[in-house]
């Protein structure tokens, strides 16, 4: 019952998105796109903005780094990818 409720739910959306759609400009339409764009290149694993608040001045310009590459769309490492870069760097040896 669930699974269907949740079906019927998303095709109501899907119908509604493509009803709005049509009532839109083609150059709202392509804003539209871009945005999509936009949503499908964030990633799943960039934790939400946080309210960490460094203290120590290195920590301070370590996380002001961290947050212009984030404000650039740079997709930053989850920790086994930075494991795997590592390994690569160290020429294949990884530290268990």
């Amino acid at each position: 019952m669930e699974k269907s409720f949740n079906s019927q739910v998303f095709r109501g959306n899907q119908v509604k998105l493509l009803e709005d759609w049509r009532e839109l400009t083609p150059q709202k339409q392509q804003k539209v796109l871009e945005f999509v764009e936009v949503l499908k290149s964030e990633s799943e694993t960039t934790p939400p903005e946080s309210d960490f608040v460094p203290q120590i001045p290195l920590a301070k310009k370590l996380w002001s780094i961290r947050q212009r590459a984030i404000a650039a769309g740079l997709q930053l490492l989850n920790e086994d990818e930075i494991g795997l870069e590592l390994a690569a760097r160290r020429g294949g040896f990884r530290e268990s």
